[in-house]
């Protein structure tokens, strides 16, 4: 198998080569930054913020307008690139995966907040103006606290990233799903997407998840269709579609490799799957792209 694009780490962009977070501003950020690869993952949470600019960010495949109080969060893993026209100005947060765990007695706290779910449906919002103030308060001070060398710099910028987290998250654009967090069947499907991200490739089947859910195959199906509006089949499919797509704007990669990757038997099944969950063959859409 042949290298995939570009995975960089949170190190790559770290003068210290051993940060868990940074914090700057966007503009010298982007400056320092020109010679990445695009479209790329992180293994990082990274989070933009624009000030000023306009120009598209297209994260997994969907294309967002940049725009003054915008903002992108986007999981570890997912694929993005941007097209900016002009100058353009704000702020950058990465940070770890690992980075809340020893701070947090519960260490799927961050799991609450749906920008933070790899689901792209979420991974852009708009700050309301009541909040523009507050909002450009917190991250003026996380950048100044991020530049020294305070005793309890780490801990500060934690709790800067929280309020900025619940500052966004009390907007609503994620008041439904926060509301749901509690229910059940939210739970059962927010287990069900984990356990898609570990087996995807090779188990394709409702009836699996569904027995280490410990719920049936049809109770599984109606809880998608009605948080979702799709069934369990169609979301694994979905995932393994997701993939695809990732690695098809790697030209480094065969199709036939892709193919191999994703566990497909052969070559032409791939090819039939693709097109019948994209709407085209895997090569018209790595054309296209």
């Amino acid at each position: 198998m042949k290298k995939e694009f570009p995975v960089y780490d949170i190190c790559k962009f770290s003068y210290a080569q051993e940060q868990d977070v940074i914090i700057k501003s966007l503009a010298p950020y982007l400056k320092a930054m020109r010679k990445l690869h695009f479209p790329h993952r992180h293994d990082f949470y990274h989070i933009i913020l624009f000030t000023s600019g306009a120009g598209t960010h297209a994260i997994d495949f969907e294309t967002f307008t940049i725009a003054p109080f915008h903002v992108y969060f986007m999981a570890p893993g997912q694929v993005h690139g941007w097209d900016f026209e002009g100058e353009v100005d704000g702020y950058v947060i990465n940070f770890s995966a690992d980075f809340f765990k020893s701070f947090l007695y519960d260490s799927q706290y961050l799991e609450q907040f749906p920008f933070f779910s790899g689901n792209v449906h979420y991974s852009e919002t708009e700050i309301s103006q009541a909040d523009h103030s507050t909002a450009i308060e917190i991250m003026e001070k996380a950048v100044l606290e991020a530049e020294g060398q305070g005793r309890f710099k780490v801990d500060l910028l934690r709790v800067l990233l929280l309020q900025f987290f619940i500052l966004i998250a009390k907007s609503d654009r994620y008041s439904l799903a926060l509301d749901n967090k509690g229910n059940r069947n939210n739970t059962v499907l927010r287990n069900f997407e984990k356990l898609i991200e570990q087996n995807y490739k090779h188990q394709r089947l409702p009836k699996f998840y569904a027995e280490l859910l410990c719920i049936t195959p049809s109770h599984l199906n109606a809880i998608c269709k009605e948080f979702l509006g799709a069934s369990a089949g169609d979301i694994i499919r979905n995932r393994i579609v997701l993939e695809a797509k990732r690695m098809l704007i790697n030209l480094d990669f065969t199709v036939t490799e892709i193919a191999y990757n994703l566990n497909f038997e052969d070559n032409s099944y791939f090819c039939k799957f693709f097109k019948n969950q994209a709407g085209v063959s895997p090569e018209t859409f790595r054309r296209r792209i």
